[in-house]
């Protein structure tokens, strides 16, 4: 029965599709039904019937409303079609004169086919029809409500600008132009969903950038083929080089001081409609840890932070494994007074230093989950709270020690100094790895983990450009940016590791204070 329903629907959706034309005819209410058709009369479709030059000549517009900008139609389409005089009888002529003398919308297109229309209208650009014409102008027109520019919640700095990128493609492209005002700064646009055709721009600097990577680029992107991308983060995973890394091999940011400044450097961001999140390729280990703050301060004071920083991704990484394997056969490496505080306070512990670990890490991860995931005020709350509460009360039942409560905090305060949400997500993988081959193999298993991962890194690419560079392959001139931060005047060339055209960042030659 099921089978037989079916088959009759399938057969009557197909003979449908094959009376329905999809080629715009030279008749108006025609054309403005099979729209109504193709999209069944949804509520927010909106269709202007008016005549113009006295009543001769009907016309019609179609779009979307909340989609559009209502204001922009009435000001460039409708008040000057109204206004429009002594204008020719022939329609091929009437129709070329207000394409181009009377609409004043800036980008204006032809329509060839009801196809064409329908996807400019779900897009938020209106349709202008002129009966008599078999095609019509499609105009862009989008606007509705949208999230003012105010600082990134996901990157907030002490330092440095205030605004962030926007669910609005536009306008994320307008903030990226303020902070590279290069004649040489390329946008080039493509649309990617079957179904939701949404547009995406990949933006570089011609000169810069390599050619090879940009057309790599491309070539991912053009591959393509879902029905919708809600977020960049399915282009991130469409185009990544190995899915099976836990490293991410495409940064994102809502920054665009640090979206202008890895285009700087030759890299190349991608940016999607209806995400405040683009991402920028190819990415390094070593670019995972640094933050655009580290250029705002002083070559002094940056250069701390970031040794403060590799010091966290270690201990983020590896605290948990060194104190079970040191408690459970290395105590021997431990100093005499601090192993016999350790045994003191695990005096009744029931469990061993692994299942310890990992209840605490376990219990620090739901609620790290929890805070993320709850209200700001909630989260922070829960965050807080009830790490003390439930550390507090598991030390009281004696299920685990006091020392362990203090490595779990350390090891969380370490992953929240991270710049990058996606690297500590794959620290916080590689550390349940590492805590399981120390429970097995002590301090053997650990450093097997360690060279297991560097030969991952090492063998891991983005966009064919090794992982681990500058590290391997090492390209010295690279390392006044990596751990440390030289002072401005001494960085004089871009990575070499990203093989630019241009390489030279600053003149060698006299500075201008020097000629003053």
């Amino acid at each position: 029965m099921a089978r037989s329903f079916y088959r009759k629907n399938n057969k009557q959706k197909k003979s449908e599709e094959e009376n329905f034309s999809l080629e715009i005819g030279t008749n108006l209410v025609e054309n403005l039904n099979k729209i109504n058709k193709m999209l069944e009369e949804p509520n927010d479709l909106v269709i202007r019937k008016f005549t113009i030059d006295s009543a001769s000549h009907r016309t019609a517009i179609v779009y979307i409303d909340g989609l559009v900008d209502s204001n922009y139609i009435h000001d460039h389409i409708m008040k000057n079609l109204k206004q429009a005089t002594e204008l020719p009888d022939d329609k091929h002529q009437l129709f070329d004169v207000i394409h181009w003398e009377v609409i004043t919308v800036t980008d204006i297109e032809l329509g060839q086919s009801l196809e064409d229309v329908c996807n400019a209208i779900l897009s938020g650009k209106t349709v202008f029809y002129l009966d008599g014409m078999d095609q019509v102008l499609i105009m862009d027109t989008k606007g509705g409500e949208n999230r003012s520019i105010e600082e990134p919640a996901s990157e907030s700095l002490i330092r440095g600008p205030r605004d962030g990128f926007i669910e609005n493609l536009r306008t994320n492209t307008v903030l990226i132009r303020r902070h590279i005002a290069d004649p040489n700064l390329r946008f080039k646009n493509y649309e990617v969903g079957r179904r939701s055709k949404k547009d995406l721009v990949v933006a570089y600097v011609a000169g810069i950038a390599n050619p090879d990577m940009v057309e790599e680029v491309k070539r991912r992107l053009e591959t393509i083929d879902i029905d919708d991308a809600p977020e960049s983060g399915y282009i991130e995973q469409w185009i990544e080089d190995s899915f099976l890394s836990p490293f991410p091999q495409v940064l994102n940011t809502e920054r665009p001081d640090k979206a202008a400044e890895a285009m700087l450097q030759g890299k190349v961001v991608i940016m999607l409609d209806r995400t405040p999140f683009v991402l920028i390729v190819p990415a390094t280990f070593g670019s995972s840890l640094h933050s655009p703050e580290d250029y705002y301060w002083r070559w002094s004071l940056a250069t701390l932070i970031r040794i403060l920083r590799y010091l966290a991704a270690f201990i983020s990484v590896f605290l948990p494994a060194l104190y079970i394997a040191l408690v459970s056969y290395h105590q021997g490496l431990i100093p005499s007074d601090l192993a016999f505080s350790i045994a003191a306070t695990r005096d009744g512990v029931p469990f061993p230093p692994f299942i310890e670990a990992l209840i605490m890490t376990a219990t620090m991860e739901l609620l790290r989950e929890a805070g993320l995931r709850l209200p700001t005020p909630i989260g922070q709350t829960i965050g807080i709270v009830g790490g003390l509460v439930i550390g507090d009360a598991a030390v009281s039942a004696g299920i685990v020690s006091p020392i362990m409560v203090i490595v779990v905090a350390l090891n969380a305060i370490a992953s929240f100094a991270l710049p990058s949400y996606g690297i500590a997500i794959s620290f916080r993988i590689l550390q349940f790895g590492l805590m399981f081959a120390a429970a097995v193999f002590g301090l053997y298993g650990i450093i097997l983990g360690y060279i297991m991962i560097n030969i991952h890194i090492v063998n891991l690419t983005s966009f064919g450009v090794p992982y681990s560079s500058p590290f391997a392959p090492n390209f010295l001139n690279d390392w006044k940016d990596l751990v440390l931060r030289v002072p401005i005047t001494m960085k004089k060339k871009r990575p070499d590791y990203m093989q630019t055209n241009d390489q030279k960042l600053m003149d060698k030659g006299d500075s201008s204070s020097e000629k003053v």
